[in-house]
């Protein structure tokens, strides 16, 4: 039980003052002695002052982060305004030079009221795969989703997403969602992935919901044509494309906080963002690196780099905390 200042004053009166001992008084009062005498050589020492409440936290704390790096952060945070903590974390590390948690940004950035709500509601995928893919281009995970342009009506974008990368291997704006709009994208995707150019054992496997497109025979010929195998989800179980809905919500999130009066300037927006989807935006469920990364190799690399950034921090923190004792 924690006491107040005038508390343990009057406690140490009612003792001072008893015609019993010491002893036999803190018994009756049900107060240790150990507790009791520490709060009197605190008393005679400072007086009433000495029996306020000590901070249990340390004054000095080796690994606390300097003002002037709280500082750098809050700046970047006003330069990069739509980066969220976790990614200024991971960026300001990588630009800076010098390790900041998430939690560090993040209660930084809140003390300086520069934390809000998003202005969109975040989807989560549900369930994940029991045999998850351990390498690029082992399944391509493909859907369609809707988009506006006001005057011409409704477009739909047609995408190849690589299931262990995120990486946005291919995508085509289209008017309609028939199989040749699938081979169209596809034929894009092993392009880009150079599929087309060499002979592979085993090709990317497709990964489908059940529409139409996907069910027909046109996209079977064409699949069975160029060697790639296709499993469809469930159907009424979108979690099983769980990841290619993500990324439809995440680009939805940002191109749909306007309108589009021209295709072509809706076009323009996707190809930008996915730019920065593939090579700049960093993943959480990637370790915090982008899908470029890993489709091409660099992540590990990174987060080694990432990793004596780290432990340099440490160094120069517990240093500069040395020296302060000192």
């Amino acid at each position: 039980m924690r006491y107040a200042a005038s508390e343990k004053l009057e406690i140490i009166r009612l003792v001072e003052e008893s015609h019993l001992s010491a002893r036999r008084t803190l018994a009756k009062l049900g107060i240790p002695r150990t507790t009791f005498y520490r709060w009197y050589d605190r008393y005679l020492q400072r007086g009433e002052a000495g029996l306020e409440d000590q901070s249990p936290k340390p004054k000095h704390v080796w690994n606390r982060v300097p003002d002037e790096v709280k500082r750098k952060v809050v700046n970047f945070a006003l330069k990069e305004t739509e980066l969220s903590p976790r990614e200024l974390a991971v960026t300001f590390t990588d630009q800076e030079r010098y390790f900041v948690s998430e939690s560090t940004v993040y209660r930084t950035l809140k003390a300086h009221d520069l934390i809000t709500s998003p202005a969109f509601i975040v989807l989560k995928a549900a369930n994940e795969f029991e045999h998850k893919t351990t390498a690029i281009n082992q399944l391509w995970q493909t859907d369609f989703t809707y988009l506006k342009v006001l005057g011409w009506g409704w477009f739909y974008l047609s995408t190849i997403l690589d299931d262990y990368s995120r990486y946005i291997i291919s995508w085509k704006l289209c008017t309609t969602m028939r199989a040749e709009d699938v081979t169209d994208t596809l034929d894009l995707a092993l392009q880009a992935s150079g599929f087309d150019q060499v002979h592979v054992l085993h090709k990317p496997r497709l990964l489908s919901d059940n529409g139409s497109s996907y069910v027909s025979a046109d996209l079977a010929e064409w699949l069975q044509d160029k060697g790639m195998k296709h499993s469809r989800g469930a159907p009424y179980h979108p979690q099983t494309q769980g990841k290619i809905e993500r990324w439809h919500q995440t680009l939805k999130n940002r191109i749909l906080l306007e309108n589009y009066f021209l295709p072509g300037d809706l076009e323009a927006q996707i190809e930008a963002f996915v730019d920065h989807y593939n090579h700049q935006r960093y993943h959480e469920s990637l370790n915090n690196v982008t899908p470029s990364d890993v489709y091409f190799g660099r992540d590990k690399a990174i987060l080694k780099q990432r990793e004596r950034i780290k432990q340099k921090t440490f160094e120069t923190r517990r240093l500069q905390h040395s020296q302060r004792a000192a």
